[in-house]
């Protein structure tokens, strides 16, 4: 006598292979997945700053490309090969002082040859600080090396510190020049490549909020590069300018603070305010040429005031607080490129979360309440 089959054991036997069947597909996607990563990890930085850079210089790319009749290429060669000689070749030379200056500093302290000049009487009258800051200037300029002696652990620390950093601006430096070019090829290909990032965002949010999110993006990346990293690389510029007419010692080294202090939305004034003491305390500026370099500083330390309400936020659907908040906590946890991530994380959660409040269902089925008035 034969047994008719069991429906359900059936149907759980094909809902077992079909289970089996996709956990089987999902686990080697996973790991074609992982495999991918880590062949593409060691190029992720640099794709990264040549998208980045592409974004933000690809309206210059257009304007280019319509002057000499729409030639893509051409236009993206003469962009980047501008760029090169306008900002990578400059401040390769601005990072090759600096680590000029450091390497000779060092040499100087282990060599017992760096001489500190005589403090100006006026230090001792200076509020606070005056008398410490006198009688400890007064021992390094006398005794340099007891003073250094006493410091030599720190010191031995700090100069390690400073070798690694310039060594990194080394490396930096090779990624940027990469960058560009890349970046340059990306730029010649750019409609294509919108379309193709239009798609993924519209794949993920669907085609109407794929198209928002696409310009907010592109629009964040660019106010990012322009209100943040852009007004900080001006200041610095017009800073180290102004130092260097001025003849003040390490303008390289101080033009690059200005740069970080720009990047972490610090006041330039952080470091134009001792300048400005250096030149009257020194005693070596005519009257004229004092006030004239104060003002000159004043004005290139505050520049970023006027810079920042024009540059940050322009053309981005989202508020300049919340792009500049994106854009500090990305530095604070994963650097400069953290900055873009983050500001455009930050953007793109805020749409959202403005979108999810004004399609609320409950506030349009609510009825007016005209007592409450």
């Amino acid at each position: 006598m034969n047994m008719a089959p069991n429906p359900d054991h059936e149907q759980e036997k094909r809902i077992s292979a079909l289970l089996l069947d996709v956990f089987i597909r999902a686990g080697m996607l996973l790991a074609m997945i992982i495999l991918c990563y880590r062949i593409f990890s060691p190029f992720l930085s640099l794709m990264l700053w040549a998208l980045i850079l592409a974004v933000t210089t690809y309206p210059i790319h257009q304007q280019i490309a319509r002057r000499i009749g729409g030639k893509q290429g051409l236009a993206a060669t003469l962009l980047v090969f501008f760029s090169i000689v306008v900002i990578v070749i400059p401040t390769t030379l601005l990072v090759s002082s600096l680590g000029d200056s450091i390497h000779g500093l060092i040499n100087d302290l282990k060599n017992n040859t760096l001489e500190v000049p005589a403090p100006p009487a006026g230090v001792g009258e200076w509020p606070i600080v005056g008398e410490q800051l006198y009688e400890f200037w007064s021992e390094a300029h006398s005794d340099l090396p007891a003073v250094l002696q006493s410091m030599q652990p720190k010191i031995g620390e700090l100069a390690k510190k400073a070798l690694g950093i310039v060594a990194g601006l080394g490396g930096t430096m090779l990624l940027f020049f990469f960058s560009f070019i890349i970046a340059g090829i990306i730029m010649a290909f750019g409609t294509s490549g919108g379309k193709a990032m239009q798609r993924i965002f519209q794949r993920i949010a669907g085609v109407e909020r794929g198209k928002e999110f696409t310009k907010l993006a592109t629009g964040t990346i660019r106010a990012v590069a322009a209100g943040v990293i852009g007004i900080a690389c001006i200041q610095a510029l017009l800073i180290g300018l102004v130092l260097i007419l001025a003849g003040i010692p390490w303008a390289g080294v101080l033009s690059l603070c200005v740069l970080v202090l720009g990047i972490a939305q610090l006041p330039a004034l952080l470091v134009t305010l001792p300048a400005i003491g250096y030149i009257w305390f020194i005693g070596d500026y005519s009257t004229v040429g004092g006030i004239s370099f104060t003002v000159l500083l004043i004005v290139a330390g505050t520049v970023d005031n006027v810079l920042k309400p024009l540059m940050l936020g322009r053309g981005v659907d989202a508020p300049m607080p919340v792009i500049l908040l994106g854009a500090l906590g990305g530095m604070a946890s994963s650097g400069i490129l953290g900055m873009f991530i983050g500001a455009t994380l930050l953007a793109l959660g805020y749409q959202i979360f403005i979108r999810w409040v004004d399609t609320n269902p409950d506030v349009e089925a609510e009825p007016i309440d005209s007592s409450a008035s």
